[in-house]
């Protein structure tokens, strides 16, 4: 997507954020066709544990569906971010309150504030980038 800078994050960095197993995906999908459903099946097919959080779905995947990030009792390392730019910087809060250290913004999402925000609150922030797509790019580069 033109006019989005770049989130500054090398391929080494991106392995880091690789590396954590616990993703937490805001917005996920019941309708495995959309990017909000395949990427996390994709995901959890490879070993990352998937905590689906939809206020709108009771299951995705198979899984129990948290109606926010705050109602999530797990560990959770990674917020995969399937929701509007303009929603990004509330998550980016509510992933901090909740102890994950890394925001991941899906393609085409994208919030200054948000960027601005996790990184004051000493988050990683990735945007308008796809975790599938990454981990593809990366695992065939022998991750």
């Amino acid at each position: 997507m033109s006019g989005i800078p770049g989130d500054g994050l090398d391929d080494e960095a991106i392995k880091g954020i690789l590396q954590k197993r616990h993703i937490a995906v805001v917005g996920a999908s019941r309708d495995t066709t959309k990017a909000a459903g395949f990427v996390p099946e994709f995901l959890m097919k490879k070993g990352y544990n998937i905590i689906p959080v939809n206020p709108f779905a009771e299951t995705v995947l198979g899984r129990k569906c948290f109606r926010s990030l705050a109602d999530v009792g797990e560990r959770i390392d990674i917020v995969d971010v399937f929701r509007p730019s303009a929603e990004a910087e509330r998550v980016v809060e509510e992933a901090s309150a909740r102890g994950a250290k890394i925001v991941w913004l899906q393609e085409g999402i994208y919030s200054l504030g948000a960027a601005q925000k996790a990184r004051t609150l000493g988050l990683t922030i990735a945007w308008n980038r796809c975790l599938m797509k990454e981990f593809q790019r990366i695992q065939g580069a022998q991750l």
